[in-house]
């Protein structure tokens, strides 16, 4: 069954974008972000909210901005990050659950 997205993952996109996630620390600046909306933080805010700073914080946010989860913009003499790449989170929530159920016996797929 062929996956139905406006914007649709293959595997290998898929898989690249969760191992980005698969740091507790690069999760929770992804969720900070995604709670910020699409004008995004600066890195010292997001590094206050996240309680990860340094070196250590633009790793992190260089592992998601290659994964396509974050982006990052200079204004002025700062950094902005912004989780403005919802369509690719919500890619990755579909990439799980467009097929969800799509091999049970029953036609009426009840979720709840």
């Amino acid at each position: 069954m062929k996956m139905e997205s406006s914007h649709p993952l293959d595997l290998t996109r898929a898989a690249a974008a969760f191992a980005a996630l698969g740091s507790e620390q690069r999760l929770s600046v992804l969720r900070i972000l995604v709670r910020a909306g699409p004008d995004g933080l600066s890195i010292g805010m997001l590094g206050d909210r996240s309680g990860v700073t340094g070196s250590t914080l633009t790793h992190h946010v260089k592992i998601l901005a290659s994964a396509g989860l974050v982006t990052q913009a200079r204004q002025g003499r700062s950094i902005i990050c912004a989780a403005v790449a919802f369509d690719e989170v919500q890619d990755l929530s579909n990439f799980l659950l467009t097929e969800c159920c799509a091999d049970t016996p029953h036609s009426d797929h009840d979720h709840g």
